[in-house]
This record gives C-alpha cells, structure tokens and sequence, in this order.
C-alpha cells in the first residue's frame, strides 16, 4: 500500500493555474492551500495502511526518498523543453515538495489535515519566518480566490517571469543556476538533478521539524 500510494503524484490541478497566473504574488499560499485540500486526506489513508510496524523515522524518511526521486524524474521531464516548459516545471516540483512535507507530518503523528499544516508548508519553504505568521497571510488569501479566478491567464513570456519568482523559493540551488533550465535539452539533466537536491534539502528540514533534531537523517 506504502508504495502504490507514493508511486506517483496527481498534475497540477488547473484551477490552480488559473490562480497563481491571475495573482502570481500569491503563488505560495494559493499551492499551499490547494496541496493541504489534496493531500491532507491522502497523507491520512497513507499513514493509515502504512503505519503496522513502522517507526515514524521509517516512514518519513520512505516518504522523503520517494519524494526525492518524483522530483528527479519530473524536472528531467520538464526541462527537455527549457523555457517554455520552466515555470510549469517549477510549480510541478513546488505540488511534489508540499505532498512530501503532509506525508512527513502524518509520519510523526501530526493530523495532515491541521490548518496549521499549510502554514508549517509555508514556513519550511521559507516564504514566511514562522508558521503563525503564513497562517495569518493564508486566511487572507482566502478572500481573494475569487479575484483571482476572474483574472485573465498570462501569456507565456509572463509564465517565464513567473517561473523566476517561483524558483525563489523552491529551492536557493534552482534560484542560483535558474539560467540553465532555460536552455531546451540542456534544462533536462539540470532539472532531475537539481528537483532532487532541493527536495532533499526541504525533506531533511521537515523530518528535523516534525521529528526533532535527533530524527534528522
């Protein structure tokens, strides 16, 4: 059940990109809050089926490895099409990193479908100092969804300039070398091999999180 539940992860829902295109500022608590409405309830039945005989470390560190490697093979998808598919690519990674931070919560015990969940998501990524604070900045966001769904979509020079704001905080070793995904062909193994080290690094930060510093791997 563990693996089957972990093998893959759903694509970025539209009415999501409808969102984040119209308000491009509110990216992070728009995915935020659509990650927590997806994968909360999935990070329950996983940790349900998984948890007989497993030690939170165990699962977490399960639920961090294959998380690892989704987002290896999305960012090597991806980046074969440099500019056009960037920003895509980048919120597909950003989907993946939130679904792995609820799985991580439910592994040490934490109900993934808290409110809190979204903000402690928030945090981790850093787009806020502490959770409190992006918790407050997402009851906010609430009120403006449905401006944001009124809103025109982007056209694809201004998906780009998404994409940079994106790579900002999904992860500082995409921001620094962003350029090279740009590139078509070139993007696909700077893709795979960055998607995966900045999912570790947040997943080591999560496990750190919710397990406390002896639990970090």
């Amino acid at each position: 059940m563990e693996n089957l539940e972990l093998r893959h992860v759903e694509r970025v829902p539209e009415t999501l990109w409808q969102r984040i295109r119209a308000e491009p500022d509110r990216a992070p608590e728009f995915i935020a809050l659509a990650a927590a409405d997806r994968f909360g309830p999935e990070a329950e039945n996983w940790i349900r089926a998984a948890s007989a005989g497993q030690t939170p470390e165990t699962l977490a560190r399960s639920a961090l490895k294959k998380h690892v490697r989704l987002a290896g093979l999305e960012g090597g998808a991806l980046g074969i099409g440099g500019a056009i598919t960037a920003a895509p690519d980048i919120v597909a990674l950003i989907w993946i990193q939130s679904r792995m931070v609820f799985f991580i919560a439910a592994a040490y015990g934490y109900d993934p479908r808290h409110p809190m969940r979204p903000a402690e998501l928030l945090a981790l990524q850093g787009v806020y100092e502490t959770a409190a604070e992006a918790r407050t900045a997402l009851d906010g966001t609430g009120k403006r969804l449905g401006i944001a769904l009124a809103e025109r979509a982007l056209i694809s020079k201004r998906d780009q300039a998404l994409a940079v704001r994106l790579a900002k905080y999904a992860g500082k070793r995409i921001a620094r070398r962003y350029a090279g995904r740009l590139v078509p062909l070139i993007g696909a193994p700077i893709g795979l091999i960055q998607n995966s080290a900045v999912t570790r690094d947040l997943g080591k930060r999560t496990i750190a999180y919710y397990g406390g510093p002896q639990a970090s791997p």
